[in-house]
């Protein structure tokens, strides 16, 4: 399919509560295109096969900084606070499949955003505080520990989910 499919993800992350409008600079054209999405890591309801107790903002508390649990309103209340604005692009050229097979990327996307940034919430505990040098190991730990995973060929992770 070469230049028929693609997907990027571009990333920003910023110390506020959602609210700034074209963070990735896009042009007029585009802009005019762009659908916002927001996802409240606290308050979304996630799908009963995704949910974990012990990766629940509403209910986790980090015994390191004292954030949490992320309840009602949290975003406007919460110090310090950040966004991570995410935007997706997604081509899929192929007539008949296109707007579905977009659509089913564009929801999946969303789904594993929300659930990658539960987590990262959750396990505050195991990361804050690391050192460079920690992050470096652990880096390269999960490398090989990847790279031992994608050998044996199982198959793991998240499955897509029709709507």
């Amino acid at each position: 399919m070469k230049d028929n499919f693609y997907i990027i993800v571009e990333t920003y992350h910023l110390p506020d509560t959602g609210k700034s409008h074209n963070v990735h600079e896009l042009e007029d054209k585009k802009l005019k295109h762009r659908e916002v999405v927001y996802i409240d890591v606290a308050n979304d309801s996630v799908l009963a096969g995704d949910y974990k107790a012990d990766e629940d903002p509403a209910k986790f508390k980090s015994e390191k900084t004292g954030r949490g649990p992320l309840t009602g309103d949290w975003k406007n209340q919460a110090q310090p606070i950040m966004t991570c604005y995410k935007l997706v692009t997604v081509n899929f050229k192929w007539w008949g499949l296109q707007d579905r097979v977009e659509n089913f990327i564009h929801t999946t996307q969303r789904r594993l955003f929300t659930n990658f940034h539960r987590q990262v919430f959750c396990w505050t505990d195991k990361w804050h505080g690391m050192t460079m040098d920690d992050i470096r190991e652990l880096e390269d730990k999960t490398k090989a520990e990847l790279d031992e995973e994608r050998a044996k060929g199982e198959i793991r992770g998240t499955k897509g989910v029709e709507n």
